[in-house]
């Protein structure tokens, strides 16, 4: 898991409380365990959950607040605490270090001095600076168009991912109408995405890895609705309540959207670090890429993470040169997977990913190279490239070059 902090927070006053929730949420760091409106109740609400640290407001009764933080010293010293209260003189600061609190943060809270005091627990707590704490990798796999193999990639990406010791992989299906991960997989699921949305707000670490479906490879699955006409239950909202928790559980998120781009798959393409675009070399793919891409220049953020993954390379029945699509789409190409029918057809109607099934065969290859291009650093991923496109020149094959040479 990543080193997320969970945070507890008690404040009675309804528009603070509000107000510092908006706040911790905008952190992808840090993660909202609990809640609660009284100050007597808190200590049990803090037990269960167990946080990394705890947040008192003063403002709606100093003496029960401050009564409080004395008893969450005693019962719950491993955890930190934050004092925070709209009065900013030295006698209230005092009591509040006094009775254990770590840190005292003025309200209407500064948020520089929200990450600075967050910083000073992560490095108390995980032996390093908050800000260098490690982020979960996002990647959503998109489609120019229909039938071009977003979820043959993405369920494999995924398995590749989860092979890698030290890694814990979800893969998300948001096709909410007609997603069938849970059929590549060879699963059935006993909770969807929908449960999880549902319940988010009661869900710790532990209860939600129990929500989700687990693979032999060591994957963990969260499929779409079962019944169509849950899908309007599915908002924006509460997927980025749920995509928080993902977050703060996994090291790599693995998104499969669908082709419709809806407002649900936009908050995911906000959510995501890398957004990869599966493309066929046939004129209506690439003319969908055109248009997408015109869209997503105009978002800066968004255009910045996208990558081109050509599928089906080799396929040669009407495809469009290389070199002539890399000219329409002016974008280089981030990865090139080669075509293979009968391995393909096998690993879905089977429900075996292709590390399984063909561990050895070029398209497994292809993407365990991709999967490594992504979770690579900058400069090893610029390297990569330059030896792949001098690898591909000498051999005259371009299936493994991820930055194809010109022609």
């Amino acid at each position: 898991m990543s080193n997320v902090l969970r945070i507890a927070l008690a404040d009675p006053v309804d528009a603070s409380r509000e107000a510092i929730k908006r706040q911790l949420l905008a952190i992808e760091t840090i993660w909202l365990e609990a809640e609660c409106s009284r100050y007597e109740f808190f200590p049990d609400v803090a037990e269960q959950s167990n946080p990394d640290a705890c947040i008192v407001s003063l403002d709606a009764d100093e003496a029960k607040g401050l009564s409080l933080i004395e008893r969450l010293r005693r019962e719950l010293p491993q955890s930190a605490i934050l004092a925070v209260s709209s009065k900013t003189d030295g006698q209230i600061i005092l009591k509040a270090v006094r009775a254990g609190a770590r840190e005292y943060l003025p309200y209407p809270i500064d948020p520089e001095d929200l990450a600075s005091a967050l910083e000073r627990i992560a490095e108390i707590r995980f032996g390093t600076s908050h800000g260098g704490a490690r982020g979960s990798k996002v990647v959503a796999v998109a489609g120019a168009t229909g039938g071009v193999g977003c979820t043959s990639l993405a369920v494999n990406l995924a398995c590749i991912l989860a092979s890698h010791p030290g890694n814990t992989v979800v893969l998300v299906d948001l096709d909410l109408a007609i997603g069938d991960a849970d059929v590549f997989l060879d699963t059935i699921p006993d909770y969807t995405l929908l449960d999880v949305a549902e319940n988010v707000s009661r869900l710790d670490f532990q209860l939600l890895k129990k929500s989700l479906t687990k693979h032999s490879s060591g994957l963990y699955l969260l499929p779409r609705p079962v019944e169509l006409r849950d899908l309007a239950l599915i908002t924006p909202e509460s997927l980025r309540r749920v995509f928080g928790l993902l977050k703060a559980t996994f090291s790599h998120i693995v998104l499969d959207l669908s082709k419709g781009y809806t407002e649900t798959d936009m908050a995911a393409l906000e959510f995501a670090t890398d957004v990869l675009m599966v493309v066929q070399l046939d004129l209506p793919c690439l003319r969908n890429l055109v248009r997408i891409q015109l869209s997503w220049d105009e978002q800066e953020a968004l255009g910045e993470k996208l990558r081109i993954v050509v599928n089906r390379v080799g396929l040669e029945s009407g495809q469009i040169k290389l070199k002539k699509a890399k000219e329409t789409i002016g974008r280089e190409i981030f990865a090139q997977i080669p075509n293979d029918y009968r391995t393909m057809v096998e690993m879905r109607n089977n429900g075996i990913p292709l590390i399984d099934l063909a561990p050895k065969a070029p398209i497994t290859k292809a993407m365990q190279e991709l999967a490594e291009r992504l979770t690579a650093p900058p400069d090893a991923a610029e390297q990569v490239s330059e030896e792949g496109e001098e690898d591909a020149s000498a051999t005259g094959n371009s299936w493994f070059c991820f930055w194809p040479k010109s022609k």
